[in-house]
């Protein structure tokens, strides 16, 4: 692994949907330093974004004031991220399921259920405000 051409380990972000361009090039970078795999690269892709789209919109309500903050590490054989934001927090073991008949047609609320398909563990922190994501990466 060339870890040495990663960037720093902890981003801060204006809660703006223009910075998701920030996350995809972090994951770029990422799969460079890691020779990741296409598979765990577009998980990772995926899941970040989903993650950072749900703290700048639905915790920080897109006010752009308010930051979300990424940490990530390298942790025997996996990447852990961790996303934070400043919002209100959220019952995340109370959501509706997006394959329902009832939410199978709506445009939204598949993140979290993207997430917990695509990473190898999902867990939420401070009442829904802080969300770690790992993927296995050897």
């Amino acid at each position: 692994m060339d870890t040495d051409i990663l960037p720093q380990q902890h981003i801060e972000l204006a809660s703006l949907p223009e910075n998701l361009a920030i996350v995809e090039g972090l994951v770029e970078q990422l799969q460079e330093a890691y020779h990741l795999s296409g598979d765990v690269t577009g998980n990772i892709m995926v899941s970040l974004s989903e993650a950072v789209n749900n703290a700048i919109l639905h915790g920080n309500k897109s006010n752009a004031d308010k930051k979300v903050t990424i940490k990530y590490t390298d942790e025997n054989s996996r990447l852990a991220f961790i996303i934070i934001d400043e919002g209100q927090g959220f019952d995340y073991d109370n959501l509706p399921d997006p394959t329902s008949p009832d939410n199978i047609t709506k445009l939204t609320g598949r993140g979290i259920f993207l997430m917990r398909h695509l990473a190898d563990k999902v867990e939420y922190n401070d009442n829904g405000r802080s969300l770690r994501l790992e993927f296995m990466i050897a």
